[in-house]
Parts: structure tokens; C-alpha cells; sequence
């Protein structure tokens, strides 16, 4: 049998799909990273969202406690006891739910996945208010959707829930609304008039509503706690995704909630659910433990850490010149607008060729999070999850570099 040349070997087709998805703006730097700690420099990050917020003991205790023999799956909708608590969770702020309207996922990213994969056919177009999560255009793109943007502006707070924004964006294409609420990366906080108006307008033009809400509890106006699953007139819009990761500083537990009372839907999630097999057996089982064992007392001293760590950010940068930035209202990131000409090489330059005292600093290069071409390209996301010492001396590091990266390459 005749052997395969190079020319049948080239004839190999990958996905179209992933092929026009983008690393995240967020990881991609990581070798630049390694290269530079290997080289004696202490690297600040700013780019993630990795709280070290101390993760909540009753999460270890309940995994250490663990006494089955048999490590054995899960049920493909979530372990009992987890899902229990996520009810019992949202029940504490006036949301009732039925077990059948949750599914356990590997985090708040899966939830994300599923629903995409659920309700978008090829061509399909999502709504998102920019600039958004980046990785919100990988989990639309390989279902096989497009996001139109919603433009927002600094200037108007990032708010977007206004019809004369959102109704000529609708086509017959356009099967949804995906939002971040509180927001990721610009901290804007939607009030109850404009999740009012985001789902009546979904209803009328009969579209989902997907509400990406894990940062809940982290809003510095001490409102109380809300979903859109308070719309009792939802039920056949509204898809909520959840996840532990933020609320209690448990990123690598990988453990969200996909939530919604539309029954269809949820039989559809279910099926990619069974095919998955099941989120983490003992990542569920210590997540319960969490929300057993949560406070108002615990999540208000959580609050008030990241508030104490905004006002350190938004103080530090008010000092560099030609730098604006957002005033978040909720979440831990800023978007700030930086007197350079690209974010993204000004990165390369902190990582390859700046320091001061042995140290540099990382963010997330703006561009990534719009959809708009050109737009974010002198914008950075910044991350206040460490302490207010090291956010400091971390933007003291970006005037620095800022600095020295105008004098060598000019503005």
C-alpha cells in the first residue's frame, strides 16, 4: 500500500470555529512570565482574577471528611447535597428554585458553555454590552454564534440598558443577551429598572436573557443581593450562571451552577451534562460545605477587603499622568486608558525588558475584551485581588514602565 505523502498529509482540516478563536488576553503572556521569574524578577499580577482572599476552611474539612471507599461519580445534574445548598443559597435573598432548574458544572465557564451550545446555531448572534469577558467570544464562537457588541463609554459608566442602544443591534439572527452582572472587567452594576428593561425587552423580541452573575455579592454600595431569577415573569428568558469561585476564593475548586426555569432548556443542558458524565464529585461536596457554612458576616468581611483594595487601586492611579479609569461599583476590576500606543506591546516591554529593583508588573491588555476592531488598544483590565501594598507598589511599577517604555519607543 502506497504510503501518504506530503501532500495528502496537508489535506488534515482542524475547526474553522476554534481556528478563529483568540488565546486569552488574561493567560497568554504566561510564558513571558516564566521567562522573566527564571531571569531573578518578581513579577506583580494584575491580570487575573485569582483572589487571595483565604478559601473558607468547612471547604478542606468537608473533603478531608470524606469516608466512602469509592470515589464514584456524581449524578450528571449535580451531587444532592450541592444543589440542595445552591437552593438554600438563593432562598436566603428571596429566589425560589426547583432542583430541576440547577445542574452542577466545572465552574462558571461550563455553565457558560452549555448555554451556549444549547440555544446558538451556526450564524447565530449573542448581544454583549463591550468590552466583556474574553473568553465569553471562545464559548459563543465554537458553538458557532458571533457576539454583536452593545458600545458603552467610560464616560457613561459603562451603561448599556437603554432601548435606543439595544433594539437596532436585534436581528432575525440574534437568539440572546448575555451580561455580567455586577461586571467584568468595567465594575458597572445593573439597578433593578435596568434588569427590568433588559428582560422585557428579551421577551418582547422573544430572545434569552444569559446573566452572568458570580460576582454577586462583591458590590460596594451594600445593596442587597439579586438576580434576575426574581423576575417571576422570566422563567422562559432568563439563564443565570453562577459559580463558588469568586464568592469564596475558591477558583480551582471549578464548581458553578447553570440555572434556569425554562424546562426545555434545562432538558437540553442535561443531555450535554449526562455525555460530560459530571462535575467533580468532592469539588461538589466541599462547595456545599460552603454555602453551609456561609455568614452575612463572612461575605460583608469579604466586601470590605476588596473595597479597602479599590480605593488602594483607584489612589495609586490617580497619581499616574495622562492614566483615566473606571469607578467600579461592584467585581474587582478597573478598566483604565493608558498614555501609550499599544497595551499589548507596553506588556512585552514589562516583561522582557523593564524593571525596577527586581521588579515588573503584568495586566490584561484591553483589546481582547471588545469586538469592535481597533477599539481598546491603549486600555488595560486591572485585577485588585491582592493586598493594598502590593496593588500600590504594582501601579507604581506601570508609571514606572510607562515611562520608560514613551522614552525608548515614543507615544
Amino acid at each position: 500500500m502506497k504510503s501518504q505523502g506530503p501532500k495528502e498529509a496537508n489535506r488534515m482540516k482542524f475547526s474553522s470555529k476554534c481556528e478563529a478563536c483568540s488565546l486569552s488576553p488574561i493567560r497568554k503572556f504566561h510564558p513571558y512570565v516564566v521567562a522573566a521569574e527564571a531571569a531573578g524578577r518578581r513579577v506583580l499580577h494584575l491580570n487575573i482574577g485569582q483572589p487571595d482572599v483565604e478559601t473558607p476552611k468547612a471547604f478542606f474539612d468537608a473533603v478531608r471528611d470524606f469516608d466512602s471507599s469509592v470515589l464514584a461519580y456524581a449524578p450528571a445534574g449535580g451531587v444532592e447535597a450541592y444543589v440542595d445548598a445552591v437552593r438554600d443559597y438563593y432562598r436566603s435573598f428571596g429566589v425560589s428554585l426547583e432542583a430541576d432548574d440547577i445542574l452542577a458544572t466545572f465552574g462558571g465557564s461550563e455553565a457558560l458553555q452549555l448555554a451556549a451550545a444549547c440555544i446558538l446555531d451556526d450564524g447565530d448572534e449573542v448581544l454583549i454590552p463591550e468590552p466583556f469577558y474574553p473568553n465569553y467570544d471562545t464559548f459563543i464562537g465554537v458553538a458557532g454564534g458571533k457576539i454583536v457588541p452593545i458600545p458603552t463609554t467610560a464616560e457613561e459608566g459603562y451603561r448599556f440598558a437603554r432601548r435606543e442602544k439595544i433594539e437596532p443591534l436585534i436581528t432575525p439572527r440574534t437568539k440572546a443577551v448575555m451580561i455580567t452582572n455586577p461586571g467584568n472587567p468595567t465594575g458597572a452594576v445593573l439597578t433593578h429598572e435596568e434588569q427590568r428593561l433588559l428582560l422585557d425587552i428579551c421577551k418582547e423580541h422573544g430572545l434569552f436573557l444569559i446573566s452572568d452573575e458570580v460576582y454577586r455579592e462583591i458590590i460596594y454600595s451594600g445593596k442587597k443581593l439579586s438576580s434576575l431569577l426574581e423576575f417571576q415573569d422570566g422563567a422562559e428568558n432568563v439563564i443565570v450562571t453562577d459559580s463558588i469561585s469568586k464568592r469564596f476564593s475558591s477558583c480551582g475548586a471549578r464548581v458553578g451552577a447553570l440555572i434556569s426555569k425554562n424546562r426545555h432548556f434545562m432538558e437540553l443542558a442535561m443531555k450535554i451534562c449526562q455525555g460530560r458524565l459530571c462535575a467533580a464529585t468532592l469539588d461538589q461536596i466541599g462547595a456545599a460545605a460552603l454555602y453551609r457554612t456561609m455568614t452575612p458576616e463572612y461575605l460583608r468581611s469579604v466586601r470590605d477587603e476588596y473595597g479597602r483594595r479599590k480605593d488602594a487601586l483607584v489612589a495609586a492611579l490617580s497619581k499616574l499622568p495622562g492614566v483615566t479609569h473606571s469607578s467600579p461599583e461592584g467585581a474587582f476590576y478597573v478598566m483604565a486608558t493608558l498614555p501609550v500606543d499599544d497595551a499589548e506591546k507596553l506588556q512585552y516591554f514589562l516583561l522582557q525588558e523593564f524593571e525596577d529593583r527586581g521588579e515588573t508588573v503584568m495586566y490584561a491588555p484591553g483589546e481582547g475584551f471588545y469586538g469592535t476592531p481597533g477599539k481598546g488598544k491603549n486600555e488595560v483590565r486591572i485585577a485588585y485581588v491582592t493586598n493594598p501594598a502590593e496593588l500600590t507598589r504594582a501601579i507604581e511599577l506601570l508609571g514606572l514602565g510607562i515611562e520608560a517604555y514613551n522614552r525608548k519607543y515614543g507615544k
